[in-house]
């Protein structure tokens, strides 16, 4: 999409749709990584076709990586390199792609040669201190190249030692995903334990679970607090299928409580690797209906109250709950999110500042924001190069007259044919 703006139109009817949102980002960027580490090939199912996931893709082929995408049919074949990075130098552009530098960091450091990873002028911004601290203390020679605590970084490593590190968990699990993923691949077993409260905690299962999917299993006490995974051990190259996802199905759940009548997502249920689902235990205690089917997952509006929820574990859905909120009656409460402060952008400060603009009285804190509904109306709302931001308020416009998104193309990051799907709703209004 190459508008400067998009307005949405208003759907005025209860809706009668099901969807099925493309692959999971979440999921597709970590198999990436271990496939690409793999012994033997793998064909992933499902992958996700987007910006992010692309920036992951031309990395790994700049470091020599044979991967083959069919965009059409939804497929990446790797060629696994059995933990061994063929490139012995590389300068890598990573885009504004939190899990492409995170999880290309740790694995870079297993390598043997001298690496650098830059990005967009956000990136510089974005917080990758605590991982090369980690990498440090396991003998890899790295640094933030401005000193700065972030991108870019700069790597000259000649493999990853085993043994005990500690690593911050209350700025991004993207750390401690990047160094699960790569833990296998040092030279003795790794344990690994956090410092503080570990935030996006489901992020982190679904990291095991990936790496159990590709034959490796690391141990972790019950409260996620320490890690031990045996090393040196290889993922198996296989098939893998990718769920749809559910960040992005959340958008259409928060529809159906906008609009009233009911969505289905496909192929997304209560046994999802993914966290988001729980979204849906959000809108249940707003008011709406949740019918989790073997093959997919029903929303069914309802009136709407306000909620007081910690939204720590899923966090990528507090811009969508956020919309839903200006339709309920009374005052929502989100608390627990200080980390996404650090994303794309700061995304509470940026929530604030745009819900205002829609007539909502918002109480910004540190950790999350209160958002009570006024005289809600249309306004321009700016994306700041955010598509969470940019999908998660067109919802507004389904039930407000005159909200306009701009930069409507900062979608394609995760979700490029966003606003046709979105526009296929009202096909399906009752």
């Amino acid at each position: 999409m190459h508008a400067d703006s998009i307005e949405i139109q208003p759907i005025d009817r209860p809706l009668l749709a099901s969807v099925r949102p493309p692959g999971s980002k979440s999921i597709t960027n970590r198999a990436l990584v271990c496939a690409a580490l793999a012994d033997g090939a793998t064909t992933l199912l499902g992958a996700l076709d987007s910006e992010d996931t692309r920036v992951m893709v031309d990395a790994l082929r700049a470091l020599g990586i044979r991967v083959q995408a069919d965009a059409t049919r939804g497929e990446l074949r790797v060629t696994g390199t059995a933990g061994q990075i063929p490139a012995g130098c590389a300068d890598l552009y990573v885009a504004n792609s939190g899990t492409t530098v995170r999880f290309l960091t740790a694995m870079l450091s297993v390598g043997h040669g001298t690496y650098r990873l830059d990005g967009t002028p956000r990136m510089r911004e974005r917080p990758i201190q605590d991982l090369i601290d980690a990498l440090q203390t396991l003998g890899v020679q790295i640094r933030s190249e401005a000193d700065t605590g972030c991108p870019p970084v700069f790597i000259e490593s000649s493999g990853l030692s085993g043994g005990a590190v500690r690593i911050r968990g209350d700025v991004s699990s993207q750390f401690l995903s990047g160094l699960l993923i790569a833990a296998p691949y040092a030279t003795s077993d790794l344990e690994i334990r956090i410092d503080g409260v570990l935030v996006s905690k489901p992020y982190i299962e679904m990291t095991l679970a990936v790496m159990r999917q590709f034959g490796v299993t690391a141990d972790a006490t019950q409260d996620r607090s320490q890690f031990r995974i045996q090393a040196p051990r290889t993922y198996q190259g296989q098939t893998y299928s990718i769920e749809p996802d559910a960040s992005a199905a959340s958008y259409f759940w928060a529809a159906a409580a906008i609009c009233g009548g009911q969505v289905t997502v496909a192929g997304l249920n209560r046994s999802s690797l993914q966290g988001d689902i729980e979204f849906c235990d959000c809108l249940e205690r707003m008011g709406c209906n949740v019918e989790y089917g073997p093959q997919g997952t029903t929303v069914t509006g309802g009136p709407l109250v306000g909620i007081d929820v910690d939204m720590n574990g899923i966090s990528d859905t507090v811009q969508t709950l956020a919309a839903v909120a200006l339709f309920a009656k009374g005052t929502t409460h989100v608390h627990g999110v200080g980390h996404i402060r650090h994303k794309e952008t700061d995304r509470i400060a940026a929530l604030a500042t745009e819900l205002r603009k829609l007539g909502a009285l918002v109480d910004e804190r540190p950790d999350g924001l209160s958002i009570t509904p006024a005289a809600l109306h249309g306004a321009a709302i700016d994306t700041y190069n955010d598509h969470r931001m940019a999908m998660s308020l067109s919802l507004v416009g389904l039930g407000t007259r005159g909200v306009r998104i701009n930069d409507p193309g900062c979608t394609a990051k995760t979700y490029p044919g966003f606003f046709t799907d979105l526009d296929s709703l009202r096909q399906h209004a009752a």
